[in-house]
């Protein structure tokens, strides 16, 4: 969905405010944000049901922030506390950061789904139930000796009790589905209420419905009917006095037109485009893992713009491919997580070795091991700096927002197909699967990646006769001429072994070594990367240094302490190597640095050893993003310190 913006604003990321306004039978209500929670089985359509009532909300032109959260397993156990997954939306009329740290409602499916979040959320909040599983033996299953609905434990909460199960049933009663199937429409009828709760768009989810089922009609027609029936209960329903309006948020953005859009979709489009950008087919080598395997779902999609998927039978030919592909002039790819970094290492070190643009794209996860598939983690920043065997650098390049991973794709493409170096691109799974409204840009707007191969001979001998040199290098780049396979007179040798400098005979003279060592070295400490922009209003002692998906949380922190008069600075890093020549010396510009980070302080590590600054930690590593409160109190502890 696209929507258009026509002026530009900053605002905070401050707290809900409320205005009434007169509304016919039923009272309207004006808030400035809100933090929605849908909760419950894996198999209840909850992500779904987040989804949609999003694309609603980002199509009504409000700013918002997604956190989709789910278990693990294919198929989690029924009714149990591992088994619950959520989707939470932060919407507002002004500029915003983060999915929010409190939801100010939540959509309970079964006691699990109530269990499972009744800590996150602020008394008053209001909470929808589904009566309808609170049964005694659902209730056992998670350890509630009483139904919470009925011994006043949710008295200081605005509950709101509803047989959403009773009710869908009864709704789609004229059609010919069993009691099961129709049930299966519940979270339409949660989607159809909540729609009329916030006054969302209806006419997009009714699209998608027949879109989805248009191979089974009558399926289409029941949940587009379980939709209208939730909508038309809160309509009814005296226990819903009260509906809420909130404003688009047409200030906080730039001219432009805007769409929602997720980190991997915004990273799939961002390679598409870099692609099309450099005149070079686009190749994926890839191995399904979660959280990436919805880049490689959705560039198959796009055979059209000269992209070609591989679903390779492990990570190790994913990658091979890949370089396959870069060495016959493909702009190549592959992606993955963590543990399918651990199996690349070695590929990724030929790379470095044969020189050869390829983008490496690693959605981090909780780990080690298989760890936390659908959690999400930072952890993987000194993996992907130093492992591989021998020195091997690459680049490292980290987007900061969902929107953030187009823009983060060809500045990665940029620097492969600039240097001739395959370069790591860190994402991450809270960015990966939450969304954001991203402005498209324009054509002109996007950068010029074309690049010139190998034509014909590079080098002249003493003796006059003209040859071509694989390793001759640019003065500039360090970069060696790309040579497409089968041109004439450009026949050379690969692989793994060291190469001599120029010829790229083989190699094991130690001298030739060190040099070349040295020299790959060079080439990526020589990588032109922007300075890291530092935002210090007030002169502050203190900055906070952030990477990758801290920058929403860091910089809701920042806002908050800053409305409160406290002076911080902030700068965040997108090259994790090689580093902004800046940064040192704004690291010693300085009293105190604090770098939170989502694991045990990789990053800090780095920036201790490089520019010997007492950079302080401020770790989590729960599988979730930090929450901005948490962050705004540490901050603050610090500059009190």
């Amino acid at each position: 969905m696209t929507s258009q913006v026509s002026s530009p604003a900053e605002q905070s990321d401050g707290t809900a405010g409320e205005q009434r306004a007169p509304g016919g039978a039923k009272d309207v209500r004006r808030l400035d944000r809100v933090i929605i929670r849908f909760a419950g089985d894996s198999g209840d359509g909850m992500q779904l049901t987040g989804d949609r009532f999003t694309s609603e909300t980002a199509s009504f032109g409000n700013d918002l922030s997604t956190l989709p959260n789910f278990p693990a397993e294919i198929r989690a156990p029924a009714g149990t506390l591992p088994g619950v997954s959520s989707f939470q939306l932060h919407f507002a009329d002004h500029d915003i950061l983060t999915p929010g740290d409190a939801p100010n409602v939540l959509v309970a499916m079964n006691p699990a789904a109530l269990k499972a979040n009744i800590g996150d959320l602020p008394r008053g909040a209001e909470i929808i139930v589904n009566t309808d599983e609170f049964t005694k033996r659902a209730l056992q299953k998670v350890g509630y000796d009483a139904s919470p609905l009925e011994d006043g434990s949710l008295d200081g909460y605005s509950l709101h009790p509803v047989p959403l199960t009773t009710l869908t049933v009864e709704a789609l009663k004229e059609f010919d589905l069993s009691r099961k199937e129709a049930e299966r429409s519940k979270n339409m009828f949660a989607l159809g209420l909540l729609s009329w709760m916030y006054h969302r768009p209806t006419e997009g989810t009714e699209t998608f419905l027949r879109t989805k089922f248009a191979k089974k009609p009558d399926i289409a027609a029941a949940n587009i009917a379980a939709f209208r029936a939730g909508w038309n209960f809160g309509e009814t329903t005296e226990d819903f006095a009260v509906s809420y309006e909130v404003a688009p948020a047409a200030r906080a953005f730039p001219v432009g037109t805007y769409r929602n859009i997720s980190g991997n979709l915004a990273l799939a489009y961002g390679l598409i485009t870099a692609s099309r950008q450099a005149e070079l087919p686009l190749f994926l080598g890839s191995y399904p893992i979660t959280p990436a395997s919805d880049i490689l779902h959705e560039l198959s999609r796009h055979k059209n713009f000269g992209v070609r998927t591989f679903q390779a039978e492990d990570e190790i030919a994913g990658i091979g491919a890949a370089l396959g592909a870069a060495f016959g002039g493909s702009l190549a790819v592959t992606t993955t997580s963590g543990p399918g970094v651990a199996l690349k290492s070695e590929t990724i070190g030929l790379a470095v070795s044969l020189e050869l643009p390829l983008l490496v794209v690693d959605i981090q996860r909780g780990g080690p091991s298989t760890g936390l598939p659908t959690k999400t983690e930072q952890a993987d920043l000194l993996q992907a700096m130093y492992g591989r065997n021998g020195e091997a650098p690459v680049p490292v390049v980290a987007p900061r927002t969902p929107a953030d991973c187009f823009d983060a794709a060809l500045e990665a493409a940029r620097i492969a197909l600039t240097y001739r170096t395959p370069v790591m691109l860190l994402s991450d799974g809270y960015l990966a699967n939450g969304s954001e409204p991203w402005r498209i840009p324009e054509l002109d707007e996007l950068p010029d990646l074309r690049v010139r191969f190998a034509a014909g001979p590079n080098h002249t001998l003493q003796d006059g006769t003209e040859v071509f040199w694989p390793y001759k290098r640019d003065p500039q780049t360090l970069a060696r001429p790309w040579a497409i396979p089968g041109t004439p007179g450009l026949e050379h040798r690969i692989g793994g072994i060291e190469k001599q400098d120029g010829t790229g005979n083989i190699s094991y003279d130690p001298a030739n070594h060190d040099f070349m060592v040295r020299t790959r070295q060079a080439k990526i400490d020589g990588i032109e990367v922007p300075d890291v922009a530092v935002d210090d209003p007030d002169g502050a002692r203190t900055l906070v240094l952030g990477w990758g998906s801290t920058y929403g949380p860091i910089t809701a922190a920042v806002r908050r302490l800053r409305a409160a008069g406290e002076p911080i600075a902030q700068a965040h890093l997108r090259h994790l190597n090689p580093f902004p020549r800046n940064l040192g010396t704004v690291l010693k510009g300085y009293d105190k640095v604090v770098i939170p980070e989502m694991n045990l302080g990789q990053l800090a590590t780095l920036v201790r050893a490089k520019y010997l600054v007492d950079a302080h930690s401020y770790n989590q590593v729960n599988g979730m993003p930090f929450k901005a409160e948490q962050l705004a109190s540490a901050l603050k502890e610090a500059i009190d310190d």
